[in-house]
């Protein structure tokens, strides 16, 4: 069931001699529970391709469609709707907000949007984050690898359509990126959890399904990893 399409989309940035097309003419699918890696080197467009997909930025051209609907054809107050609903976004340096804990920095998106919480499935959340003792704890008090598990759980509260993670390791070591990366292994494998993840490391992106590469804002190869 394919639960992303991407078609034709562009982005430009500046005029004329400062003109930037960080992304020309990309075009995709993605089917529903797939884990895809999206690489490239530095200013291929990677980053700028999943701000759109997430309703963050808007395209110059071309259309992204999540569950069939068309991302960009919503009024302003749709789109936060969207992006509060749809989307959950993992960042390099987690955005965590430092005068809350670990369980109102997580639940803050169902608060923001009037959403019941459900014990339940923030207690397993907790647990498979490795968070169940820290539940008080603010972010200084957490290591970077705690504080990335907290914005995982804050992006999986809601049981988004697609979880977006842009360089979720790249600012921790390489064990807990390892341990950062097993979580969103689990969560696709036992959620059918659809994942893209946005990465500068080979070794990241080789475990997921599917790795599309970046160059110049054009996609230059997409292949099955299994």
């Amino acid at each position: 069931m394919e639960i992303l399409r991407v078609e034709h989309v562009s982005r430009i940035y500046g005029k004329g001699e400062t003109e930037v097309r960080a992304l020309d003419d990309v075009s995709f699918t993605v089917e529903k529970g797939e884990m895809t890696a999206v690489v490239g080197r530095s200013g291929s467009g990677k980053s700028t391709l999943l701000h759109l997909i997430g309703g963050v930025d808007r395209p110059d051209g071309g259309k992204i469609f999540v569950e069939g609907q068309e991302v960009y054809h919503r009024s302003q107050k749709e789109m936060a709707i969207f992006r509060r609903r749809k989307v959950g976004l993992i960042y390099q340096f987690y955005n965590l907000i430092p005068v809350l804990n670990v369980v109102e920095n997580i639940t803050l998106p169902l608060r923001l949007d009037g959403q019941k919480i459900n014990q339940d499935y923030l207690e397993r959340l907790l647990d498979i984050l490795g968070l169940s003792d820290r539940k008080k704890h603010l972010p200084k008090q957490l290591s970077g690898g705690q504080q990335q598990r907290v914005s995982i759980g804050r992006a999986l509260i809601h049981a988004p359509a697609l979880l977006l993670a842009d360089e979720p390791t790249g600012n921790l070591d390489k064990k807990n990126s390892q341990e950062i990366m097993e979580l969103l292994k689990y969560t696709n494998r036992e959620w059918k959890q659809t994942t893209l993840i946005v990465t500068h490391d080979e070794s990241i992106a080789l475990q997921a399904d599917r790795i599309i590469r970046l160059e110049d804002g054009h996609i230059v190869s997409d292949e099955k990893n299994r």
